[in-house]
């Protein structure tokens, strides 16, 4: 038995396991996809206090390598469901395993918001993509389009405009909801152009079910407009998943009622990051989640 468990790799579980590792607990992560969640596909950083600019890659390696190194433990997987056998005692149901752990850390994340325009599911990942750090190099010296209006979609545009021939960057209402200084950069990048009020009605394919290009409808003036691109990175937000842990969370919109100590109405049960209910999602955020909810359940496991 495990003294605590932790679902998710992304800033905030890694930060929860490292306070916990400090404190001589023992710690398994269990990861379902990749190593730094949603960080590791930001191609760069810069709000982080003392860190001028970094990659999520970098952010996220340095931090799971921190954490290896103080006996941290790992299992790509995917929990299934939670439950509280009695006090101390969770029973950790995944694809694969069952484990035991005497506290539980939801650190699951949030996944990728999509379009389902016409042709959605027979071109993901035959063009469409939602991560430009991850896809990015495969469009070099061709005409890419970014869709969505915030930090995400512009540090995306302004990535893909370093190798791509040409960036569309497509927006649903009249405005840009971004950081300043990335709008900034994004209007004065002479291989980015903005195009607002229209919403994607088809994603256009050639023979080979490849993508060859979007149609839009304008949504004032109800025109059709059509892009040609290669490659199309969907950047419009993400959804949490949390329903399988209903039995031991209360959940709101999606996402897990916690208080400011990030406990949730289950005793011993913490949830962090993006996954839970609040108001700023960034990475400085994630990790003061998990330093705070490792931080209570030490004291939790302690308490036993």
């Amino acid at each position: 038995m495990y003294d605590i468990l932790i679902i998710g790799a992304g800033a905030a579980g890694m930060t929860a396991a490292l306070n916990a590792l400090r404190n001589n607990k023992t710690v398994l992560v269990i990861e379902k996809e990749t190593i730094g969640g949603q960080i590791a596909s930001s191609p760069k950083v810069e709000n982080l206090p003392s860190i001028k600019e970094i990659s999520g890659v970098d952010f996220s390696s340095q931090l799971y390598d921190q954490i290896e190194a103080l006996g941290c433990e790992f299992d790509f997987d995917e929990v299934k469901s939670i439950e509280k056998i009695d006090e101390g005692h969770f029973k950790i149901i995944s694809e694969y395993n069952e484990y035991e752990a005497k506290s539980v850390i939801i650190a699951s994340g949030v996944k990728h918001r999509h379009l389902n325009a016409i042709n959605h599911d027979l071109l993901d990942g035959r063009g469409i993509s939602y991560c430009a750090v991850c896809d990015g190099a495969f469009y070099k010296d061709e005409i890419v389009s970014v869709i969505g209006d915030a930090n995400t979609a512009l540090q995306y545009a302004l990535l893909l405009a370093n190798t791509s021939l040409k960036v569309y960057l497509c927006c649903l209402f009249d405005k840009l909801f971004a950081d300043k200084i990335l709008i900034n950069r994004v209007i004065k990048n002479p291989r980015i152009e903005i195009t607002y009020n229209i919403s994607l009605l088809e994603y256009l394919k050639d023979d080979n079910n490849k993508l060859k290009g979007l149609r839009f409808e304008d949504t004032k003036t109800k025109k059709e407009i059509i892009f040609d691109c290669k490659g199309c990175f969907v950047a419009i937000g993400q959804i949490p998943d949390n329903e399988k842990f209903s039995n031991l969370v209360d959940l709101e919109k999606g996402f897990i009622k916690t208080n400011e100590l990030c406990e949730t109405k289950t005793k011993g049960l913490y949830a962090i990051g993006d996954c839970r209910v609040k108001t700023l999602r960034q990475v400085s955020t994630a990790v003061a989640d998990g330093a705070i909810a490792a931080f209570y359940a030490i004291n939790y496991v302690d308490s036993l």
